[in-house]
């Protein structure tokens, strides 16, 4: 079922990459300069006086790019670059990184985060997730605990060893006795629970994206939540990265904010101090670290919304 399912989306933003192709096509053969809408999302609430209700995967705006722009035809021309890359994709039912695709044009797309630009312009404009334009990347995170799952015909078992995050366009047969998942910020505080054997005398599953959590490790961590139906926990620093790292996790990332609602883990838990903790519990002045300038400027930077135009 799922190879139908994947054929099925594969022709479908064939189909869409058609008519965008032929529209900017027809405007050119009529002497028009194409118009491409490119909607913007956001993550940020709007509403600070009451239950937050936003929907980050609703756009709340849009960009037009247009060939009248000296700044927008560079754009526009690495996004039709890498559509055309897409849609061979597609049609030879292969696969590619986003590194693979930036190697194809090196001196024409200059830098890798020009065609991450476009791979998110695309996803956008196309309506869609980025590993359905089969543009794969590499997960960057760790599993460990009461977990096995088969991916493309090979078995992970994570109660015995910790595996690297798989999440393939197959969908993944789980398997897990686990009453619950921690996801932890640090490398270490996950090595530091492998030596100390937590997942053997815990019925848990124990993630970390190495810090800031990539797409795959998200997907991964979300594709978990909806099939295993497990409260999630998730350890973090009490510092302004810690919080982001948790928003990350929770609410998504502002740069795939199209992409949200098959990310974000909503009902993910904070465990660990809390800010108001140091009052609360009378913790001694040398047990805190000040905020850094740098952190301080960090936090406002993350968690203050844009100043409206």
């Amino acid at each position: 079922m799922e190879g139908i399912h994947s054929s099925t989306r594969s022709r479908d933003l064939l189909r869409k990459i058609k008519e965008f192709t032929l529209s900017i096509l027809e405007d050119l053969s009529e002497g028009l300069s194409p118009l491409i809408f490119i909607q913007s999302f956001r993550t940020y609430c709007t509403n600070l006086d009451s239950i937050c209700s936003c929907r980050s995967n609703k756009p709340s705006g849009h960009e037009i790019l247009t060939f009248q722009k000296e700044s927008h035809v560079h754009r526009i021309d690495v996004l039709l670059r890498v559509l055309l890359i897409v849609q061979q994709l597609l049609q030879e039912n292969k696969h590619a990184s986003k590194r693979d695709i930036y190697y194809m044009h090196p001196l024409i797309f200059s830098d890798q985060s020009v065609v991450d630009r476009a791979i998110n312009d695309i996803c956008i404009l196309l309506q869609c997730s980025r590993h359905n334009l089969n543009v794969v990347s590499v997960g960057n995170g760790l599993v460990m605990g009461w977990l096995r799952f088969f991916e493309a015909g090979r078995k992970f078992d994570c109660i015995n060893s910790p595996n690297t995050v798989r999440m393939g366009e197959r969908s993944l047969n789980l398997v897990s006795a686990a009453l619950y998942i921690l996801v932890v910020e640090k490398e270490s505080v996950f090595q530091r629970l492998e030596n100390d054997k937590f997942c053997s005398k815990n019925r848990c599953i124990v993630i970390t994206g190495r810090g800031y959590p990539d797409v795959p490790t998200r997907r991964f961590l979300r594709l978990l939540v909806d099939k295993l139906c497990l409260p999630v926990y998730c350890l973090v620093d009490c510092d302004p990265y810690g919080f982001d790292i948790l928003a990350t996790y929770r609410f998504g990332s502002m740069q795939m904010a199209y992409d949200a609602k098959f990310l974000r883990v909503p009902q993910i838990q904070w465990l660990g101090a809390f800010p108001s903790d140091s009052e609360n519990y009378d913790l001694p002045k040398q047990c805190l670290l000040p905020l850094t300038i740098e952190g301080d400027t960090y936090s406002k930077d993350q968690w203050l919304p844009p100043a409206p135009s």
